[in-house]
């Protein structure tokens, strides 16, 4: 028989505090979310204000060194003074920051203040766009609009017909027939751009063909699409051309149409930052050149300085007053008021160290790849992975990993990702270290400047590379031609 003990045990637990926990999530937020993240404290505490003029224009008035000093007093969890009855307004007053506080931050200068937030519309937005200019009825608007979020981002639509229909019975409760679905779906497939909502490349490429004009070429790629795609993918050109009875140079003009389309509809919107034509990229950095130094600041726009509410620390010392006769009303309004200015106060901290720590990583990392932001050549940059820039900067990889993700940079060459910056590196011939990323775009360069009648093979590639000083081994030749999407040398070869 069983019996019930209690058994004391004494763990030791590492726990964030809330001020903390508010730090590490708007340390995630790039700066043309900060703003909205803004504009809904500024609504739910109303403790929090809006100070006079901009970040922006607060900027030259603070100091830009980052004192670690600072960082280390928000490391230790938050005491509330009211966890007891003898509250004392003035002590709580003065025991941090006075009442108008405002934030320190590094800004940007005069001619940066008009970068604007972003404009652009997402892809599943801009098809939605599409939708009300056809002729459906609001019910297939609705079932469009469901067609279009289940589009992934390179424009195919990978689920069957079945699937959607399953899937919005078991959502929405919506029963249609697959003919009906199928119906709706070809509609969308008459969208820009071309090619958007099919099933897989070739279905993609015979949509774009069928919206050219109508010539002999886009009829022979057609033919070709329909009946030969496995042998065109593969480039088995002369067996297309016995079996269709066409000559080389027909079979030329269908290939020269065929390659001029675009395999992934919806790369304008999820591509890199180089191929995005449709959306704006907003920076959070700017890295300028003065008098032949690099200057860093941060975009940050019309985001508002904030500060805590007078008002509120005016009703926070009015109802302190004689808290001998304080009734439990009393103390729960005090509380209250309390917790909100807590609050605004912790809000306001977490932004004034997110852009300390965005500062510092920025510095760490212009510092590291400075030969790059001076002269903007991608063979300048050096090796360099996240715990590089966290041992330069005293903050843990998570931290550094947080910062890099989902920012840019405006240099005077364009706009970079931050990730743009880390790269693995090797040794060169003469034993110096080098990025891969320098060793990819050699690498890139050869195969851009090859005969396409007779493309380099990857055995050839490390003999050429090899020449070129980068003694690197076949697999890795063939590694890196698969992360610059470049096909083996037989499919790349041009008739």
């Amino acid at each position: 028989m069983s019996s019930l003990s209690l058994i004391q045990q004494q763990k030791l637990q590492q726990k964030l505090s809330p001020a903390q926990i508010q730090v590490v999530k708007m340390l995630e937020l790039p700066s043309c979310e900060l703003g909205q993240r803004i504009n809904e404290e500024l609504q739910d505490n109303p403790a929090l204000e809006e100070s006079p003029g901009t970040l922006s224009e607060s900027v030259n008035e603070t100091d830009n060194d980052l004192s670690s000093e600072e960082d280390n007093r928000y490391e230790d969890e938050y005491t509330n003074p009211l966890q007891n009855d003898d509250f004392n307004y003035d002590d709580y007053i003065q025991d941090d920051e006075t009442p108008d506080y405002t934030p320190s931050y590094s800004g940007v200068s005069e001619d940066n203040r008009d970068i604007p937030f972003s404009v652009g519309i997402s892809f599943g937005e801009y098809l939605k766009s599409q939708i009300y200019l056809t002729k459906m009825d609001k019910p297939q608007r609705h079932i469009a609009k469901f067609i279009v979020g289940n589009i992934d981002e390179d424009g195919y639509m990978r689920r069957s017909v079945e699937e959607l229909v399953d899937d919005l019975s078991f959502r929405e409760g919506i029963i249609i027939s697959e003919d009906e679905m199928e119906l709706i779906l070809d509609q969308i497939k008459r969208f820009d751009p071309p090619g958007v909502g099919a099933r897989n490349l070739q279905e993609c490429l015979l949509i774009q063909l069928s919206q050219k004009p109508n010539s002999e070429s886009v009829r022979l790629a057609q033919r070709i699409l329909e009946h030969y795609f496995d042998d065109f993918s593969k480039r088995h050109f002369s067996k297309i051309c016995q079996q269709m009875s066409i000559s080389e140079e027909q079979m030329h003009q269908a290939v020269n149409e065929i390659t001029r389309l675009n395999p992934k509809p919806g790369s304008a919107w999820s591509g890199t930052v180089y191929d995005r034509h449709q959306t704006s990229v907003i920076p959070d950095f700017i890295v300028e050149h003065h008098n032949g130094e690099l200057v860093i600041s941060l975009n940050n726009g019309d985001i508002p300085q904030l500060r805590v509410s007078e008002q509120y620390n005016q009703m926070l010392q009015d109802y302190s007053q004689n808290p001998a006769n304080q009734t439990t009303q009393k103390k729960e309004a005090i509380r209250f008021v309390k917790s909100k200015i807590d609050s605004a106060r912790w809000f306001i901290d977490a932004i004034r160290q997110r852009n300390e720590t965005l500062m510092r990583t920025m510095q760490a990392i212009t510092q590291e790849q400075k030969a790059f932001f001076e002269e903007g050549d991608e063979t300048n940059l050096k090796p360099m992975i996240l715990s590089d820039i966290a041992q330069k900067t005293g903050y843990d990889i998570s931290t550094i990993s947080r910062v890099s993700n989902s920012k840019y940079v405006q240099t005077e060459y364009g706009i970079y990702p931050l990730k743009f910056f880390f790269s693995e590196g090797m040794k060169n011939i003469e034993g110096e270290d080098i990025s891969t990323r320098e060793i990819k775009k050699g690498l890139l360069e050869l195969i851009n400047s090859e005969d396409k009648k007779s493309p380099l093979t990857d055995e050839q590639l490390v003999d050429r590379m090899k020449g070129n000083g980068y003694a690197i081994a076949r697999r890795t030749i063939a590694k890196y031609r698969d992360q610059l999407n470049i096909p083996v040398a037989r499919l790349r070869r041009e008739v």
